[in-house]
């Protein structure tokens, strides 16, 4: 009798201990869940961008991503996407007008992030002094953290830089009042581009919101000039 009474003290003293445990376990799962799911959202934001048409875009030399020289943004296109830095965020869209999802600096690709600093036509103020032919200097400004997870990332790789991608000129025809509305721009897209995008986060995203009916043609088609 005091045999069972004493196992039944002990269950009682662990049974909080155990229970704490089971409600903590879920909670210590959350960070590793959240940084495996991290992508370019849907496109939903006005960035104040409004071109009155697609600007002209030139090759970054010795790089696939291209720049606009024409205007006061700091404005990319790469990989069947258009990059954006305003107000110390990135941001990405298929469409030269948005609507803009905000990127992580996690995901922002390589390609982009080596662009040198001679190309953001609207450099941030932190800029100021660092070399114009050399990529900014993220890892300074973005903290140890960052800089942790993307060592090498300012170093070209050995493998061959892919081609530039297409730019979808077809957007050209849709200004003003013929720019479409955000449910309109990912038919028009699969309609009218067919390029392949390489970097796994752009393949998410196009997956996703950018061009979800034509995703899975061969790699590499070029895009309708």
């Amino acid at each position: 009798m005091r045999q069972s009474r004493a196992t039944g003290s002990a269950v009682f003293r662990f049974a909080p201990m155990l229970l704490l445990a089971l409600l903590l376990a879920p909670v210590v799962a959350l960070p590793a869940t959240a940084q495996v799911n991290i992508a370019i959202g849907a496109p939903s934001i006005d960035i104040g961008i409004h071109f009155p048409a697609l600007p002209s875009l030139t090759v970054v030399p010795g790089t696939p991503v291209y720049y606009a020289p024409s205007v006061d943004t700091n404005f990319f296109f790469y990989d069947g996407m258009y990059w954006v830095f305003k107000d110390d965020t990135w941001y990405a869209s298929s469409w030269y007008n948005g609507p803009w999802a905000v990127v992580d600096p996690d995901i922002v690709p390589d390609f982009i992030l080596r662009v040198p600093v001679r190309y953001y036509r609207h450099p941030p103020s932190y800029f100021h002094g660092w070399a114009a032919n050399a990529p900014p200097r993220w890892g300074e400004h973005w903290g140890k953290s960052w800089e942790g997870k993307h060592a090498g990332w300012e170093q070209a790789a050995h493998a061959p830089i892919p081609r530039a991608a297409p730019v979808p000129t077809y957007q050209r025809q849709y200004t003003g009042k013929r720019y479409p509305k955000p449910q309109q721009q990912a038919v028009l897209h699969s309609q009218h581009y067919k390029y392949q995008p390489h970097e796994a986060v752009v393949q998410q995203h196009y997956q996703q919101h950018a061009a979800p009916q034509q995703h899975g043609h061969a790699q590499g088609e070029e895009g309708h000039r």
